[in-house]
């Protein structure tokens, strides 16, 4: 038996000496369908972590860090969450649990919880997702009247030295389209993130339904936004070329639609296959997007109708090179003139 790279799941050979996966919580043993990074694998997951809550933890103590956790997870507002927005939050708080799960919630000051990020100081990022994360379920605390004081309250978040998801270049977008030609499925996931500005979340699940008078439709998960993008001559030969699936585009080796973390893990290992260097992303193309349209003169709101960006900081944020380096271009000849004149 192997053991996978997923909490609580592992592999095993049945007597056929298939490689088959299970989820083991506790007591309680769930058997899943297909392979990690097809959508039933990870469906079956999600599932099993929701009718598991808890299982193994032993009886959480009233008033504990785990105890408010749990009872969020059950709450309303938790299951309003999107699906992705819940898979994360479970796993950030499930994991603050294992560490501080016994401890008395109403006892947890600021300050304990700014020395809990100081001491994740070296991810940073992963350290303010458990601030924001923590902060929600602590305000539900406080509304229903199970906690007095947010613990979170005054509490910053750590500063992140970091531009965040490495842009592609114009050489590096070259690189790639040399290594994967027309018609292959690396190709066709690149067309699609590069020509549509969408989340990985969204660009799995986009497919023939989606295609409506020679624009993409669809409706952001992260955002709910709907959004209606042309399809660029570009991405119109690859959705039309042999890698396309016959529901969503882009699909596994076996035919089936790629989950998230799927999809990642295969999309870095063909930006390897074309020797280009670490760090570049299926994230890092959204913001590739991001910089063309504002290399082209788009206004913000002309970037957000194709990105759907929910505010034009966020975009003003994706583009700001872009619109340094236009800017100076511009403002380059009234150095010429003032020398001129001098």
């Amino acid at each position: 038996m192997t053991k996978a790279r997923i909490p609580n799941v592992s592999s095993f050979r049945d007597r056929h000496s298939k490689v088959r996966w299970r989820f083991r919580r506790g007591r309680v043993v769930i058997s899943l369908p297909g392979q990690p990074g097809e959508a039933a694998f990870h469906d079956a997951l999600a599932r099993a972590m929701e009718a598991t809550i808890g299982a193994g933890e032993g009886r959480a103590k009233p008033g504990s860090v785990r105890a408010i956790i749990l009872a969020y997870f059950q709450s309303a507002d938790f299951k309003l969450l999107r699906a992705s927005s819940a898979s994360v939050t479970r796993r950030i708080l499930e994991s603050f649990c294992k560490q501080h799960g016994d401890k008395p919630l109403a006892l947890m000051q600021p300050a304990h919880v700014r020395s809990i990020l100081d001491k994740m100081s070296g991810t940073p990022h992963a350290a303010n997702n458990l601030l924001k994360k923590l902060r929600v379920a602590c305000r539900w605390a406080i509304a229903r009247a199970l906690l007095t004081s947010d613990p979170t309250s005054g509490v910053k978040p750590l500063r992140v030295r970091s531009e965040g998801f490495k842009n592609w270049s114009e050489s590096d977008i070259a690189q790639f389209e040399a290594a994967h030609p027309s018609g292959t499925r690396a190709r066709l996931a690149f067309a699609l993130l590069l020509y549509t500005g969408q989340r990985r979340g969204d660009v799995v699940k986009i497919g023939r339904q989606h295609a409506k008078d020679g624009a993409l439709v669809l409706t952001q998960e992260k955002t709910g936004r709907r959004l209606s993008i042309p399809i660029v001559e570009p991405l119109r030969q690859e959705l039309e070329g042999p890698a396309a699936g016959p529901m969503t585009y882009l699909v596994t080796h076996t035919g089936a639609p790629f989950s998230g973390p799927g999809f990642t893990n295969w999309f870095r290992e063909c930006v390897r296959a074309a020797n280009l260097p670490a760090g570049l992303s299926a994230h890092g193309l959204r913001k590739a997007a991001s910089r063309r349209l504002a290399e082209a003169g788009c206004t913000p709101h002309q970037i957000a109708a194709i990105t759907g960006h929910a505010t034009l900081g966020e975009v003003e944020r994706y583009t700001r090179a872009s619109d340094q380096a236009r800017l100076a271009i511009s403002a380059a000849p009234a150095l010429l003139r003032r020398n001129e004149n001098e």
